[in-house]
């Protein structure tokens, strides 16, 4: 922003200051004709003194001198309006601008202070009727003019003041209607978007546009000016960024918290998972919505069944229902292999945000628990659940509330952490222990031994259990029959096969087949559909290979997929031809059920080395077991999770079974052959060295390190160990770790994945022994010193691998020795380094001053806070070096920062300006025998260090510091 200084009787403008902003005065007044308001380009000619506005723009410096400020600013010439870039920021700008003045003067040109109206008995003072009468409460800028200030004064026709925003705040509550703790300070998200936009109804702008544009900094938004849009569209467009941002997903604290996106029952993932059918399933979803609605104490229903019999589709089917009637709190579908969904370190925080959105009344409470923990994602499940979701949810008030919200976890027995469930299902049980909200929570899964043991271990009082595939098979036969009536007769009516097919008796002879699985009636349906004018060839097909005989339902199960698995290879091949499609087979869909995160069909076809045609042919016909999308950029998933169980079992698909452990080697070996053919130096030419991450266009990044390439450079070790591979056995490893070790962490640091990399590293280090691989395992861990010790470099500036890290790195360096070559020849001489590494494993960069006191969390999880004299508080992820969080807002050094036992982080006590403070509260005065050079705290204790040599021991309660009459 451009100030305004006055020297020698001559207004002079700043440039334009964008750091270190002085103190200034800020004028509000409105204006008046276009040719009368002094300009940007009246002040930069030495012109404009004869205007009728230069009076207020000198009478605003001279008040401005009054009160000690030597700068002041005017809108009508502090901004250059033929600038549109500048105008745009300036109005984006304008809250701000007028909340950081020191004071505000408001000019009502039209309020002769000895002003006096006979007629109204009600005004108390001579001016006040035409004070209530001025133009300057009806126009929309001076809104925000009046509640951003801190100081507003207002000031008369001829420069008399009138009064403050304080003094004059129940006259002005009344012109205006704005509600006094707003006038008072009180933080505007406070009050709902409805009310603050009833505070502008009857103002008027002399653009219609700038009627939205003046809202901007009432509602803590940043939008672009489009004056050619008119009023009604410059509305729109700001109820839709409202509405993003009141959500809480945008808030600083929310969005901190790691977020599963594909967790929701309606994610975009999900979006053509079907429901229940009408008139299906009717007696058990009328049982499950009499559970929810109930006040017993039952706060868990488990719903369990056999693998296919229907449980995800009547989770999404409730879950809808308590959507539309705004009570489902939240959702997360877990899916092995489905990448964030398919373990539970997102879970918990994952149903927080959902929380938080479904639940505004929640918002405020789950943000002030995530901040009072800022590092709760790197605590264990239980520390998440009861700061996260238990504890602020107590803290609702019954008269404000909703009676129940309703949490829907499907698949649970799909976490890939039998540790992890079993924990799940102990604290989920803690929803009894509410009392102010009744927490309902419907869980599905197969009937494990982790999730049965956990809800054996729940009261009887306290659950609900019920065995989906234990209901009487005459109900669920009906259910099925109208599933298959539905779908079948939609193929019939598309193929115009006749109004009777495929006819009652081939139904019920397919509902026996089923056997009471659901998934199989559906994986039939989209196999016959698949079929497309072939598509009663398809119902032939599985009449005649299925067996009539009654059986377990997974038999059937197998014989369906085996039916799809067997057709989708053609009978007129040779055997050499059936025996390679097997092959691809296989080693396709092997990989997609081994895969950590999903890949599109043209990714898979990369990473797997193969024709992508090849790969096409192969899925052709298995559209009844895969989700293939039309766009092959999307991620292929299976329809459901009994298929990657039925491959990976060798005693139920014959000869299409998968090696689970086969399967991750090939994927080990097809990402470090992926990551060897493509990963080079410099790979997104960007060419300078300084390039950073985000000067990188995201079109650009998936161009030169596409989808398949990020996925072998995140994932390749950990295929590596659950391959069971002897690494230090293979030279494959170390090539590629002596030929691409920097190009891997360059593709790393432009993706944003540092971290994953040194967990990879550490990983790789610990799984590597010395004995058996000494060579390689010093490669490893020189490795892990280089990444540590160069960790900001590769997160911040990922060509400098090839620089600073080589250049700086000790002499002795097995990664520098390797790759010395790759230092730039424009580094012509290089400077004496040491020798070998130092004690010191890594820096951790951020503070911008001297880092006075450091702490470990006490609880063993490598936590670090560190306080500094930039006067901030930071905590990093001690292993990877990760920046978990800074803590702003301390007026002075931060001299020492600590940990209480239970590892929560404390109010920091600190030593200021001869004060003890803890948080912001000066607590204890230091006389001058007792002032500190240097200060250490453990828990509430204090040490203070003196010149003297001496020590001082203190230590304070936790709680409030009040002086109070005993």
């Amino acid at each position: 922003m451009r100030l305004l200084e006055r020297k020698d009787d001559e207004l002079t403008l700043t440039k334009d200051i964008i750091d270190n902003i002085p103190d200034y005065a800020i004028l509000s007044h409105t204006w008046g004709a276009d040719e009368d308001e002094v300009t940007f380009r009246d002040l930069t000619d030495g012109t404009g003194k004869d205007k009728t506005g230069y009076s207020k723009i000198r009478l605003c410096g001279e008040q401005a001198r009054h009160d000690g400020l030597r700068y002041f600013w005017v809108d009508t010439c502090c901004i250059d309006k033929s600038n549109n870039t500048e105008l745009a920021e300036a109005i984006n700008s304008m809250f701000r601008w007028y909340r950081n003045a020191a004071k505000c003067y408001v000019y009502l040109s039209d309020v002769p202070r000895d002003a006096h109206d006979t007629d109204d008995a009600f005004c108390q003072l001579p001016w006040e009727s035409a004070f209530r009468k001025s133009r300057w409460f009806t126009r929309g800028w001076t809104l925000q003019e009046l509640i951003a200030p801190k100081l507003v004064e207002f000031f008369s026709k001829y420069w008399e003041q009138l009064g403050n925003k304080a003094s004059l705040e129940t006259i002005i509550h009344e012109i205006t209607g704005i509600p006094d703790k707003a006038l008072q300070g009180v933080p505007l998200s406070d009050f709902t978007v409805a009310e603050r936009m009833s505070w502008a109804e009857k103002r008027e702008t002399t653009r219609k546009e700038d009627q939205a544009y003046s809202l901007l900094g009432i509602f803590d938004i940043y939008m672009p000016l489009i004056y050619s849009e008119g009023k009604e569209h410059a509305f729109k467009r700001l109820r839709e960024v409202i509405s993003v941002h009141s959500r809480g997903l945008d808030s600083d604290v929310l969005r901190r918290l790691p977020y599963a996106v594909n967790a929701p029952f309606n994610s975009y993932a999900k979006q053509d998972s079907s429901s229940c059918l009408p008139n299906t399933r009717v007696g058990l979803l009328k049982e499950i919505y009499n559970w929810v609605d109930s006040e017993d104490e039952r706060c868990i229903f488990w719903l369990n069944g056999l693998a296919g019999s229907g449980k995800s589709t009547i989770a999404r089917t409730v879950a809808r229902k308590y959507f539309e009637q705004k009570r489902l709190g939240a959702s997360f579908f877990f899916s092995r292999g489905g990448g964030d969904v398919g373990h539970a370190s997102k879970f918990f925080t994952s149903i927080t945000v959902q929380l938080a959105h479904n639940a505004p009344s929640f918002r405020r409470y789950i943000s002030e628990a995530a901040e009072e923990q800022i590092d709760i994602a790197n605590h264990s499940l239980s520390d998440q659940w009861r700061q996260l979701v238990l504890r602020p949810l107590s803290r609702l008030d019954k008269r404000f509330s909703p009676s129940s919200y309703l949490l829907i976890i499907d698949a649970l027995d799909e976490c890939d952490n039998e540790d992890h469930i079993r924990t799940i299902v102990q604290l989920l049980a803690e929803a009894r222990l509410l009392t102010t909200v009744r927490l309902r929570v419907f869980l599905t899964s197969r009937p494990e031994i982790p999730i049965r043991y956990g809800i054996s271990a729940i009261p009887q009082a306290e659950h609900q259990d019920f065995v989906l595939h234990g209901i009487e098979l005459t109900v669920v036969n009906h259910d099925i029959f109208l599933f298959l009536e539905y779908n079948l007769r939609k193929i019939g009516q598309e193929w115009t096969f006749g109004a009777n097919w495929p006819g009652e008796e081939v139904l019920r002879q397919l509902v026996l087949y089923a056997c009471g699985l659901f998934i199989w009636a559906a994986t039939a349906c989209r196999f016959i559909r698949e079929g497309k004018r072939f598509a009663r060839k398809r119902l032939d097909t599985i009449l005649k290979g299925s067996s009539s005989a009654i059986t377990a339902p997974e038999k059937h199960l197998n014989e369906i997929y085996l039916a799809v698995l067997k057709h989708s290879i053609s009978p007129d091949y040779s055997k050499k031809e059936k025996e390679e499609a097997c092959g691809i087979l296989k080693h396709t869909l092997g990989s997609i059920v081994v895969l950590l995160s999903p890949l599109s069909l043209s990714s898979l076809s990369r990473l797997l080395h193969l024709p992508r045609e090849d790969v096409d042919a192969t899925f052709n016909d298995l559209y009844a077991i895969l989700d293939i999308p039309e766009d092959p950029t999307r991620q292929l998933r299976l329809h459901h999770p009994s298929f990657r169980d039925f491959l990976l079992s060798k005693d139920r698909c014959g000869n299409f079974w998968v090696d689970e452990t086969e399967a991750h080697q090939i994927l080990a070996t097809s990402c470090i052959q992926l990551m060897l053919q493509t990963l080079k130096k410099d790979i997104c030419e960007m060419h300078t060295p300084g390039s950073q991450p985000n000067q990188v266009e995201s079109s650009r990044l998936q161009k030169c390190v596409p989808p398949e390439v990020q996925y072998a450079c995140l994932y390749w070790v950990q295929h590596l160990q659950r391959g069971g591979s002897q690494v230090y056995n293979s030279e494959e490893v170390h090539q590629f770790l002596q030929a691409h070790l920097l190009h891997w962490l360059e593709v790393l640091g432009w993706i944003g994945k540092t971290s994953e990399g040194i967990q990879a590293i550490l990983s790789l280090e610990a799984y590597i022994t010395d004995i058996e691989s000494p060579i390689l395992h010093a490669f490893i861990y020189d490795t892990k010193r280089f990444a540590l010790y160069n960790r900001s470099i590769i997160e911040q500036v990922p060509l400098q691998l090839y620089c600073s890290a080589l250049v700086f790195s000790p002499a002795t360096s097995i990664i520098r020795e390797t790759f010395e070559n790759n230092i730039p020849p424009w580094i012509e001489r290089k400077p004496r380094v040491q020798a070998h590494w130092s004690a010191a494993l890594q820096t951790l960069e951020g503070h911008s001053d001297s880092v006075r006191s450091v702490a470990f969390s006490p609880d063993g999880k490598q936590v670090v806070v560190s306080g500094s004299y930039d006067k901030t508080v930071r905590l990093w992820d001690a292993a990877t070096g990760t920046a978990l969080q800074t803590l702003e807002g301390h007026s002075s050094w931060v001299r020492s920062v600590a940990f209480s036992p239970d590892s929560k982080l404390l109010p920091t006590l600190r030593v200021s300006d001869y004060w003890i403070v803890e948080g912001e509260a000066n607590i204890l005065w230091l006389p001058p025998d007792y002032r500190s050079q240097y200060e250490a705290i453990w828990d509430q204790t204090i040490i203070l260090g003196h010149s003297s040599g001496g020590l001082s021991f203190l230590e304070f309660k936790q709680g409030l510091k009040l002086i109070v009459d005993k």
